[in-house]
Formats: structure tokens, C-alpha cells, sequence
């Protein structure tokens, strides 16, 4: 066996281990001096309450990237289960230059678009972005958040939504 077939390999088991991993499914919205652009993401992690910061993973060959690059801030915007559409949407299946006619957006006094009916918001300042093979890390330390009840947030599973269902630790 090649090095090469190996790494091809490696790179398709990691892929299905990864899609086997539940995420919150995100819009991030961010904006430049000319363009605002949104698009969904579950590659989004906490990093630090000290400072309240997290993580955002964006492919180098997106819009979002670039303005992105640009913009010295951004909405980390989580979706609650009943989102689907708008997740479908950002994802690519709506027109980038319609998306924001879906949904109840705002902005936000510092110019940055957020969904106003999102299960949370999360408006940082981008303190950090990092290059790593095919993305770069975005570091967005929390200026401001938003949170939203009931906790209904939408999940992403081997490429298919999914819902959390709280466990009754009373029953067991």
C-alpha cells in the first residue's frame, strides 16, 4: 500500500468519524465595508470563559472567508430546531444575495446581522485567525450574548438534522 492510498485512507475514515460527531448547527454572519455574508457552520467550539471567547472553523475558499479576513467583527448564531430551512439556505441552497430575506434579522449597533429569533447569539470580536490546511481558525472573543428559551437548539448528525432530547436523570 502507497503512502498516497493510506492517506486517502485516513482521510475518508476520518471523515465518517467525524460526521458521526452531533453539532449545534450555526449561521456566522459577518460583514466588510461592502458586503455582509452568512453561512452555516457546525465547526464552532467554545475555547475560554477568561476571556469568553470561542472558536469558528471557515474554509479558506468561501465568501464568508473573506469578508471574514476583513471584518473586525462577527455573529456566531445558533439555530433552534424548527430552523431547518434557514439552515438549507446558508448552506448554500439559496442564492448568497437572498439569504437574509428568510428569517427575522437585525443589526446589531456594530453593523453585524444577527437572527433575532435564534436560539442563541453570540456577537464577538475577532481577536485571532489562524490558517490550518484547507480553513482558518477564527478566535471571536464574546463582547455580547443573547439566549433564548426553551433550549431547543438544532443538531447536525451524519448529515441529517436532528433534535436534543433532554435525559430524566430522575428516572434511572
Amino acid at each position: 500500500m502507497s503512502l498516497d492510498s493510506a492517506s486517502d485512507e485516513l482521510r475518508e475514515t476520518f471523515k465518517r468519524a467525524l460526521r458521526r460527531f452531533p453539532a449545534a448547527v450555526s449561521v456566522i454572519t459577518s460583514a466588510d465595508q461592502n458586503r455582509r455574508h452568512g453561512m452555516t457552520a457546525t465547526a464552532v467550539t467554545s475555547l475560554s470563559l477568561d476571556p469568553p471567547s470561542l472558536i469558528v472553523c471557515v474554509n479558506q475558499q468561501t465568501l464568508l472567508h473573506d469578508i471574514m479576513l476583513l471584518a473586525r467583527r462577527f455573529c456566531v448564531n445558533v439555530l433552534r430546531r424548527d430552523q431547518i430551512t434557514l439552515s438549507s439556505a446558508f448552506s448554500g441552497a439559496v442564492p448568497s444575495d437572498e439569504r437574509f430575506g428568510l428569517g427575522d434579522w437585525m443589526t446589531s449597533p456594530e453593523g453585524v446581522t444577527y437572527l433575532a429569533d435564534a436560539q442563541i447569539n453570540i456577537f464577538c470580536k475577532k481577536a485571532a485567525a489562524v490558517p490550518y490546511g484547507t480553513h482558518t481558525i477564527f478566535i471571536g472573543e464574546a463582547e455580547t450574548v443573547n439566549v433564548r428559551d426553551p433550549i431547543e437548539p438544532l443538531i447536525y448528525q451524519d448529515a441529517t438534522y436532528c433534535f436534543s432530547v433532554p435525559h430524566d436523570s430522575q428516572a434511572a
